[in-house]
């Protein structure tokens, strides 16, 4: 985080920075994927170790806790589920570090962010299978506010299960420490809109803002409050005593949840309040998720309770589309893919201190929970979970590395037309948080051995096999390159929820970077010549070059220099929170300070305009090319600033971001 912070400090302080392509971790409860399905076929290996409780507990013993120590983790519990039992359940570490109190499944709560939306997906499909939803009805049909079309596509519910509404990432509100300002999951909505950026169907979007959409809608048609209803069909039946959406926490299980760490020996966050409840609120134990894990590897059924007809979950398994084979996609709120040959879905989730995973494998009645406390050091979290999910398969279910295919003959070409920077469809547009994601760009680039690398994937080259279709060297990750809503787009065979997309030339990253730096070079270098060149002027009695209308034009030009490198502070002050995962800070109490630093976006339009006028002057005047040259680039560095400012959606005055 402290690179990322230093990358934006310099950018508007000093000059072009080398913003790295980073990922959408600091976006609060995102999802955890699934790993991508090899596209050769792969032979179960006859010597794999047995998945047994004896084996599986001494293998666990044997990983997580030098992992939980190497990385600065303060604890992590894992449930592992086969045939309708919990196999294994194992805490490490500590749940409270002041208090040394260890990590238990049976006891101890943790926060499991987007995991949590698989309860909003099952509560939707009972109502489905009651005939109260129609998946492929727009959503309006059961909203008492509206979603306007976008290219006349209405939302639909399977839209929303399948993160396709195409609505714009949000962060105002999502995340409180403070119980006092803490909005209910439908004052949000109706108060937090979120832009649409695609037509419903048409790219893959991840968004909080339609899972919580769909919470809303089990609210209305069901006729109870969304959290009572899970309690009610969901958390009763399976005897989930020790697991609510409810915050704060009742009185009953707030003793017992984790405390949450950035890492291990630093004090703990307050406790999370996540306003878009349905998409990542609830607090649970392990042991209850291994119940929920069961209800959905047994077709919905738990012990006598029958939480969804077989058929039911069943639907909810299946992808609402085909996928392209070695592609992961999503089925109804469940990841769908494959991984060692085994069909695998589940659900991740990351608030900004826990960390979850949970996946099952339905074809070998088999379900992993895991769960951690901490983001640990140099975010050692999200290394270690996906590290224990591959040697877990690995382990138990290997499979034969499948052989690279050859590239095709075309494969250098088209990696050079491949190259150049991407944007997430995750992201912000409007709203100054805008120009944060204007600078997380990803970098595809031709390699001069015909592959292509991505920034956001280190150490790893992609061969062409196929027509636009590129495979991972000595991996299964697959890249199709293809348009999708008139733009070059990039997806990711391990990421259903967003692709990446070719950035208009405007929009490109080392431009805007570029334009920033350089003006920020020349503003800096006029401020600096200013008082030197009077101390020259006075020491040596030098006579002044301009006086009148055109020395107060020049003396406004040099001002508002000063006050756009101000301007640009402002901000970045303001944005600095989002680089260290503090995104609590972004509330309506911040609404007063971000009016004002819209309001100041007098000063770089006014100083492009004096710029402009300072030029004209001197011009007029037939002052010497020295001074011409100087008023040409004063002039372009505050137009430079007014364009990186415009860019990054700081020229607005929308609160909604």
């Amino acid at each position: 985080m402290m690179r990322k912070r230093l990358a934006l400090a310099a950018m508007m302080i000093a000059a072009v920075a080398a913003w790295p392509a980073i990922s959408q971790r600091p976006v609060p409860v995102a999802p955890a994927l699934p790993q991508p399905a090899p596209t050769a076929p792969l032979e179960q290996a006859s010597t794999a170790p047995q998945l047994t409780a004896t084996d599986v507990a001494a293998w666990l013993d044997g990983f997580v806790p030098t992992t939980i120590r190497q990385g600065k983790i303060a604890g992590a519990q894992i449930v592992v589920v086969k045939d309708g039992q919990v196999l294994v359940k194992k805490g490490y570490g500590y749940d409270d570090v002041a208090t040394r109190r260890p990590m238990d499944p049976d006891r101890t709560l943790v926060r499991i962010g987007s995991t949590s939306k698989l309860f909003t997906w099952t509560a939707v499909m009972q109502l489905v299978e009651q005939g109260k939803i129609d998946l492929n009805a727009d959503v309006n049909r059961y909203l008492d506010f509206r979603i306007a079309p976008r290219a006349g596509r209405a939302v639909t519910m399977n839209d929303l299960m399948r993160h396709r509404g195409g609505f714009e990432e949000g962060l105002k509100d999502v995340l409180e420490s403070d119980p006092k300002r803490l909005q209910t999951n439908e004052v949000y909505l109706k108060e937090h809109a979120r832009p649409r950026l695609f037509p419903a169907g048409a790219v893959p979007a991840y968004s909080n803002y339609g899972t919580s959409l769909a919470g809303y809608i089990v609210q209305r048609v069901s006729g109870e409050p969304f959290d009572t209803y899970v309690e009610r069909h969901i958390l009763a039946p399976l005897h989930m005593a020790r697991t609510t959406f409810r915050q704060p926490l009742p009185a009953g299980l707030a003793g017992d949840v984790s405390k949450g760490y950035r890492v291990d020996n630093g004090p703990p966050d307050p406790f999370e309040l996540v306003t878009t409840a349905p998409a990542g609120s609830v607090s649970a134990t392990g042991v209850d998720m291994a119940n929920f894990m069961i209800a959905h590897l047994q077709d919905g059924r738990f012990g006598a309770a029958q939480i969804l007809r077989p058929e039911t979950a069943r639907l909810m398994h299946t992808p609402a589309v085909p996928p392209q084979p070695g592609f992961d996609t999503l089925a109804h709120g469940f990841f769908h893919g494959h991984r060692n040959g085994q069909l695998v879905i589940g659900h991740g989730g990351d608030t900004v201190v826990f960390h979850t995973d949970m996946n099952l494998l339905p074809d070998s009645g088999v379900g992993i929970f895991v769960n951690f406390n901490s983001r640990g050091e140099n975010d050692a979290v999200y290394g270690a979970r996906e590290r224990l999910f591959d040697l877990f398969m690995d382990r138990y279910f290997p499979a034969a590395q499948a052989k690279d295919p050859p590239a095709i003959a075309s494969a250098a070409g088209d990696a050079q037309a491949v190259a150049g920077r991407y944007e997430s469809s995750r992201r912000i547009e409007s709203g100054f948080l805008g120009l944060f994601y204007l600078l997380q760009q990803d970098v595809v680039t031709a390699n001069p051995d015909g592959t292509i690398s991505l920034a956001s994937i280190e150490d790893r080259k992609f061969r062409e096999i196929a027509p636009g279709l590129w495979r991972e060297q000595g991996g299964a990750r697959q890249l199709q390159v293809t348009t999708i809503d008139g733009r070059r787009t990039i997806v990711n065979s391990d990421n259903p929820t967003a692709v990446i997309q070719a950035v208009p030339f405007a929009r490109n990253a080392l431009l805007n970077q570029t334009v920033a730096g350089l003006s920020l070079l020349i503003l800096l270098a006029t401020l600096l010549a200013w008082p030197v060149r009077a101390w020259l002027r006075r020491s040596y009695k030098l006579p002044k070059t301009v006086t009148g209308r055109a020395a107060l034009v020049q003396t406004l030009a040099r001002a508002a220099a000063a006050a756009d490198i101000v301007y640009l502070l402002g901000w970045y002050s303001t944005l600095a929170p989002i680089l260290q995962n503090q995104l609590d800070v972004y509330n309506s109490g911040l609404d007063r300070w971000v009016r004002t630093m819209q309001i100041a976006a007098i000063l770089p339009l006014a100083g492009a305009a004096i710029g402009v006028w300072n030029v004209w002057l001197t011009f007029r005047a037939g002052r010497s090319w020295g001074a011409k040259l100087r008023a040409v680039l004063l002039a372009a560095a505050l137009v430079g600033i007014l364009w990186f400012a415009w860019m990054g959606s700081l020229i607005s005055f929308n609160l909604n971001y």
